[in-house]
């Protein structure tokens, strides 16, 4: 299954489309069943059940979409979210392989015409935050999304070169601002995203695909992330006029004098 590429000219925000905030009302969260070991060494056994309780804590309230990467991984995922209390009528079964299953950084990000109004996805590409070899699946979620719900889907390019983003690595108060950080984007030697693209052009591409007018710029992440600098543990709006922002106390701490950097830059 596979959406038709958006190969207009017009951009999301000159249609009026802009990405809401996160705590806004939506009608799902999106996660991925695990199974690449590798990402829980040692771990593996016990991860699912913590997926299931997750799901229960979610699914008291909203809707599940859960992608599983084949009949085999749905029968698990169904017994366990069964055994830890949740409703399976609130979980969607999406027949989605992944390489990873990230959802975050992966799954698709929607933008908004209006407050009640049309809904659409932006296909940002992923490429495993430019650290590992197996992304293609995950990198096809979008496309898959907005076919099965029949979505209006546009391919985040700049002169026809896709760009490069991920869920974790940004963060919007709904109303025009988006916080994110140099490191992850920005960065010219380490898990370089979108090769040669200037700030100007990034800025951009987060104008043109999710209508935002403002965007902040952290300079790092924590110390050893994974991700090379995604703020989404770092910094994060809690309301549209409001950030919760992660300092360090002790001055001899590795992260002390980058945390503290970044609260001088707001």
């Amino acid at each position: 299954m596979a959406s038709k590429p958006n190969l207009s000219s017009t951009s999301p925000a000159q249609l009026g489309y802009t990405m809401p905030a996160e705590w806004e009302r939506h009608a799902a969260t999106w996660l991925g069943w695990p199974h690449e070991k590798t990402d829980w060494p040692g771990k593996m056994p016990v991860i699912p059940w913590v997926y299931g309780e997750m799901i229960r804590k979610i699914a008291a309230g909203e809707t599940v979409r859960l992608c599983v990467n084949s009949k085999t991984d749905e029968k698990q995922a169904r017994q366990v979210i069964q055994s830890a209390g949740a409703s399976l009528n609130q979980v969607e079964f999406l027949p989605f392989p992944t390489n990873r299953g990230w959802m975050r950084d992966s799954g698709p990000i929607y933008v908004r015409r209006g407050r009640k109004g049309q809904k659409a996805i932006v296909h940002w590409h992923f490429n495993a935050w430019a650290r590992y070899d197996n992304w293609q699946k995950d990198r096809r979620i979008p496309d898959l999304a907005a076919a099965q719900q029949r979505r209006p889907l546009f391919q985040a390019q700049l002169d026809g070169r896709d760009i490069i983003l991920e869920g974790g690595g940004i963060d919007v108060n709904g109303r025009g601002t988006l916080l994110t950080t140099e490191e992850c984007y920005l960065d010219p030697k380490n898990q370089v995203r979108n090769p040669g693209l200037s700030k100007q052009d990034f800025e951009r591409a987060l104008r043109d695909f999710l209508g935002v007018t403002n965007v902040l710029w952290l300079g790092h992440g924590i110390v050893g992330d994974d991700t090379h600098g995604h703020v989404d543990d770092l910094c994060r709006f809690v309301n549209p006029t409001t950030v919760v922002l992660i300092q360090e106390k002790n001055s001899k701490d590795i992260n002390y004098r980058v945390l503290r950097e970044n609260r001088e830059r707001l």
